[in-house]
């Protein structure tokens, strides 16, 4: 109920129109799914644009999926083979940990054979970033906390000057320059944060270097949004979205999906990386899970299935992950419904491009909400399967 009272003219013309205000927004709100498309809301922030082995970067492009391989980098059979198959799962960019010179021979042949452009990770030691570049890394990563000095970073930015090669300052909470740690894990860890980068930024400008990119990640998520908005008040370069150290498959996926979707969600970021202790193509999965449900990015069929309840006559987990397994390999992105009872299948999932609706002994073929036929319980995967594999 709405009250007040027509104290002036203003109020009481106000009044007179207040039904016809209420029936609007009621009949709006009463909007089906299926007819109500919101107007996207994500307004990318500018950014300048990038280019990593001709993967171009930026607000004008779209954000940029990547990961990082587990296997160990000397290894170039055991890289080459991960990363063959990261590309398959939808990474665009990869990238290798440089610990040492062997790794340096072997990263070699690694770029020489990638299906992607190839970003060397490089700590402690800058000698293995210019080593790295001349390898034919499209990318390179540093820390501005354990590289070294400026003239280190200086021989450094003259090389990928030189070779044309993108440079990631990649701040970490866990290994600030001294004299920027903050007193308390809490207190200043972002702007710390952001003092490095802009610190490393200024000597980057000085020399004129702009083929950069930034990321400051820590393992608290609040503390990661908070440096990421400060720092996209002071510069336009490209954003890396990460939360590093942020867990196994469970734990990681959460403090990803909140840490990167808020930033997203503002319009802060251009390329990613969810950093989880799982094989590097679960990262890749999750990557595409979070820039799915934001609308940014659409890539292979996303499933919806219901919690279960009393009403549930069917088996649904087992059923919902042989249907996940087996369109795994489809790129096209498809929404497919999988629901446990005949009662709301269709309804609440009316946005899905098709779905089944199970119960007991049948179920439910539907497409957008309308019923196409009923179908043996015992028939419904492989029904289901047979329309996605003619939609895709």
């Amino acid at each position: 109920m709405i009250w007040f009272k027509p104290c002036n003219p203003a109020s009481k013309k106000l009044l007179a129109h207040l039904p016809e205000v209420v029936n609007f927004f009621w009949k709006d709100m009463m909007k089906s799914s299926c007819d109500y498309k919101p107007t996207p809301s994500i307004l990318r922030r500018k950014t300048i644009s990038v280019s990593v082995g001709g993967v171009r970067i930026g607000s004008r492009h779209p954000i940029v999926v990547q990961s990082m391989t587990s296997t160990d980098t000397r290894n170039a059979h055991q890289t080459l083979k991960q990363i063959k198959e990261l590309a398959r799962a939808g990474c665009e960019l990869i990238r290798v940990a440089i610990p040492d010179q062997t790794a340096i021979t072997a990263l070699k042949e690694i770029v020489q054979k990638s299906t992607l452009p190839v970003i060397a990770d490089i700590h402690f030691d800058y000698r293995l970033a210019l080593e790295g570049m001349k390898a034919g890394a499209a990318g390179i990563r540093i820390n501005p906390g354990n590289i070294g000095g400026q003239e280190k970073i200086a021989r450094i930015i003259e090389m990928a000057n030189e070779k044309g090669v993108c440079i990631r300052i990649g701040v970490n909470s866990g290994s600030l320059e001294k004299g920027l740690q903050p007193r308390s894990q809490k207190e200043g860890q972002a702007e710390a944060m952001v003092a490095s980068a802009l610190r490393q930024i200024a000597l980057f400008e000085k020399m004129k270097f702009k083929n950069l990119k930034i990321s400051m990640k820590s393992s608290d998520v609040l503390q990661t949004v908070r440096a990421y908005q400060l720092l996209a008040k002071e510069v336009d370069y490209p954003f890396h979205l990460g939360i590093t150290e942020a867990g196994t498959m469970l734990s990681g996926t959460v403090k990803s999906a909140l840490g990167i979707g808020l930033l997203l969600y503002q319009g802060i970021g251009d390329t990613l990386r969810v950093s989880l202790t799982a094989h590097p193509r679960e990262e890749i999965k999750v990557a595409y899970q979070i820039l799915g449900a934001l609308g940014l990015r659409k890539r292979g069929i996303e499933i919806i299935s219901c919690p279960t309840c009393g009403r549930c006559q069917i088996e649904l987990l087992p059923l919902v992950q042989k249907v996940e397994k087996s369109v795994q390999k489809y790129t096209r992105p498809l929404k497919v419904a999988i629901m446990g009872c005949v009662v709301n299948g269709p309804g609440e999932a009316r946005e899905a491009d098709i779905g089944i609706a199970g119960g007991k002994g049948l179920g439910l073929l539907f497409s957008k909400g309308k019923l196409i036929r009923k179908v043996p319980e015992k028939e419904l995967v492989g029904c289901l399967l047979g329309e996605i594999e003619k939609m895709v």
